[in-house]
């Protein structure tokens, strides 16, 4: 008998689904913080008032000793994205301890994607900058990272439905996709490398992973030792954002109560506590010390668009990000002799890779990584981002859009309970299913 093919995209379980859905939904939030941060930097930085706007953004303030005597600019990319950073970690190893990334066959199609829509716009940008100064190619990796809340804003905006599937494999492919951009930031983007600092932060990264992994929780003994494993990674040279994965890779995923009993565990104690503070706040205030760029009016534009780094990173998000996720997608799944699950056709995942296509947070901060703030390679990279980002925004609310009442079809069976235990049918039915 010929094996039966197997489904990608599927449903995940109903209560995998549920903490999704709170996922995204704070997410959600933030990314319209995010858009209105990045509006209202965007105004002053254009406005008669830009002075005070750059004065501000490189107010310097710190312990020089230390090397961190830094700018508001650089406290809020450095500083406050570790939180970020951090949550990131949780959601990386609650993904490959209990998500979807612990089952090979499962994780295979995000995981891959996710490596399409790295290297593909990468691609990209080299090409764009092949006959240009050397430099310009430090900038290969500005285009690579998807902005997980910013996508989400767009759907919101556009008010569409997703099914659960696509609502996991979103925030799967920007899992994994921050996966990527942590390693390219530690190993590409690191200078001055200081071997002793980064040994003396294996101290109270240690003391951090002892307590933690005890289950103890308090804060007045977790945040110092955060703060200086933190200050040492910064100060061996390494991102100090690095440090904030690093301490979410620490933290347990599993719960340690008694047996039946429901219980909370490390990572869901601290992701409830620090994102809706990184949504809220954290992201929307590195947005607007990095997003704010004057534009020069049509022809400041224009310019911008001659540096083959804007031309870059603007094709390599908006074709290269589609490309990358739908392309590999397709291939994997095809190669595999897989099939969609029927509640989802290939052009909502078309929709979907044209969204991967908004990179905005990471992409800002590479951008700085790599022509450093100020420089005028670094400003026409935000004008890219930007532009990119909105015409990727654009396209994918128009290809999502027309499937609106499809997903509005699918959302409400995902809703139905005519049991009434409490569970929607089409989840039961599908652990029933489950071995």
């Amino acid at each position: 008998m010929a094996a039966r093919p197997s489904l990608i995209f599927t449903r995940s379980s109903y209560p995998e689904y549920r903490r999704i859905l709170a996922i995204l939904r704070t997410e959600t939030v933030g990314g319209a913080l995010l858009l209105a941060a990045t509006v209202i930097a965007l105004i002053w930085a254009n406005s008669p008032a830009a002075a005070s706007y750059f004065a501000l953004r490189d107010l310097k303030f710190g312990y020089e000793p230390w090397h961190l005597q830094l700018s508001l600019g650089h406290w809020a990319s450095d500083g406050l994205l570790a939180v970020f950073f951090f949550l990131a970690g949780l959601e990386l190893k609650r993904e490959f301890v209990s998500g979807e990334l612990r089952k090979p066959a499962k994780a295979i199609v995000p995981v891959a994607a996710a490596f399409g829509g790295v290297v593909v716009p990468a691609l990209i940008y080299v090409l764009f900058n092949l006959g240009s100064a050397q430099e310009t190619l430090k900038g290969w990796a500005i285009p690579t990272a998807t902005d997980i809340a910013f996508a989400l804003a767009v759907l919101a905006v556009i008010n569409t439905h997703l099914p659960a599937a696509l609502r996991t494999f979103l925030l799967t492919l920007a899992v994994v996709d921050d996966l990527i951009a942590i390693g390219i930031i530690a190993f590409f983007y690191s200078t001055g490398l200081q071997p002793l600092m980064l040994l003396a932060a294996l101290v109270p990264l240690g003391l951090f992973t002892l307590l933690v992994q005890k289950r103890i929780r308090s804060w007045y003994l977790l945040l110092p030792l955060a703060l200086a494993a933190w200050a040492l990674v910064h100060a061996s040279g390494i991102h100090a954002t690095v440090a904030g994965v690093l301490l979410g890779f620490a933290v347990p995923v599993v719960a340690a109560g008694r047996k039946g009993e429901p219980a909370e565990g490390p990572a869901e104690h601290f992701e409830h506590r620090l994102r809706p503070f990184s949504a809220g706040f954290a992201v929307p205030v590195f947005a607007f010390f990095s997003a704010g760029v004057a534009l020069g009016g049509p022809e400041g534009m224009a310019a911008a668009f001659r540096d083959p780094v804007a031309l870059g990173v603007a094709a390599a998000l908006v074709v290269g990000k589609a490309v990358g996720v739908f392309g590999t997608t397709f291939l994997v799944t095809k190669t595999t002799r897989a099939s969609l699950d029927s509640s989802i056709a290939w052009i909502d995942l078309f929709g979907l890779a044209l969204l991967a296509g908004i990179g905005f947070t990471v992409s800002l901060l590479i951008g700085e990584l790599s022509f450093g703030a100020g420089s005028a390679h670094n400003d026409h990279a935000k004008v890219a981002i930007l532009a990119g980002s909105l015409t990727a925004a654009v396209l994918a609310g128009v290809v999502l859009r027309i499937r609106n009442r499809r997903y509005r079809q699918v959302a409400a069976e995902e809703e139905r309970d005519d049991d009434g235990d409490g569970v929607p049918d089409v989840f039961a039915r599908g652990q029933a299913r489950r071995p």
